[in-house]
């Protein structure tokens, strides 16, 4: 059974996440679900006290799954985890970030050190056509544990560009080297909702709605 909300009729479920550009994304999506979203800062304090897991899957769905059982068996409340992999037309399979969008050769990126390379990639092999490919688990509890890695949850194709837009939001570095393919805008230039449609697949909405 969910937690309940002391302050309001919603349930409470963590989003097994401490960044927060990431959990504004998802409380947006999820507004209309009768559900209160909170992260791991809201239940571990501060940066220092977040736990770490180590995401060694071969997978999207291998690293969301990792966390979210390691987050239900720490906090003993429900929980779910998202993971990606990002992958690139035109670039060399040695190069393919996978599931290591952060991680290049052994070191994690920081939000300008992820910019500096990923413009690097587009400038050296031109404008690169991208895709997300994004996994969920969601442990209510130990006896219920719901996955899902579909292509309703993969991204909408978008193109990775050489150089960044102006804007830079916290958590979401590559955001501003994305266009639109049609219309060939920035996504900081699209408005908040489209935005929102972006970060968070109309496949997690089903998702949801069927599990929760």
């Amino acid at each position: 059974m969910f937690q309940e909300n002391k302050n309001a009729c919603d349930k409470i479920l963590l989003y097994g996440t401490g960044n927060p550009a990431k959990l504004e994304a998802m409380r947006r999506r999820l507004a209309g679900l009768n559900v209160k979203v909170i992260g791991l800062k809201d239940v571990a304090g501060n940066a220092a006290g977040l736990p770490a897991v180590t995401e060694d899957g071969n997978t999207p769905l291998e690293n969301a799954r990792k966390k979210a059982v390691a987050y239900y068996h720490m906090f003993g409340i429900p929980v779910f985890s998202c993971d990606s992999g990002l992958y690139l037309d035109g670039l060399p399979k040695e190069l393919q970030p996978g599931v290591h969008v952060r991680t290049v050769n052994g070191k994690y990126l920081s939000d300008g050190e992820m910019l500096a390379y990923y413009s690097g990639l587009a400038e050296k092999y031109g404008d690169l056509t991208a895709r997300y490919r994004n996994a969920i688990c969601f442990v209510r509890d130990p006896e219920h544990i719901y996955e899902a890695m579909e292509k309703s949850m993969e991204s909408r194709p978008f193109i990775l560009t050489s150089k960044p837009h102006s804007f830079r939001k916290e958590g979401f570095p590559l955001d501003s080297l994305s266009l639109e393919p049609e219309t060939g805008n920035y996504f900081y230039d699209l408005e908040d909702g489209e935005l929102d449609e972006l970060a968070v697949e109309d496949g997690f909405l089903e998702f949801f709605r069927k599990y929760l």
